[in-house]
């Protein structure tokens, strides 16, 4: 398994369901749930945030944050 910290520009992955208990409410309320495909589309000049496409949702989180979503990547 990875986490969304780990993909490069432009990869995309599908958030796991053992994801869901480490998940924020607030992501989850903003489509990050389990299945929900995910693209990482820029990451910030000093590595935090990341910019992230979640069901055409664009959305910017901490990396701290996405080292603990765990995906299977596509």
């Amino acid at each position: 398994m990875s986490t969304i910290a780990s993909l490069q520009i432009g990869e995309t992955g599908i958030i796991s369901d053992e994801s869901l208990g480490k998940i924020p409410l607030k992501l989850l309320e903003m489509g990050c749930l389990p299945g929900a495909e995910i693209e990482l589309l820029q990451v910030a000049p000093l590595n935090d945030p990341l910019y992230i496409c979640v069901n055409g949702s664009h959305l910017a989180i901490r990396r701290e944050t996405a080292a603990i979503i765990l995906i299977t990547k596509n």
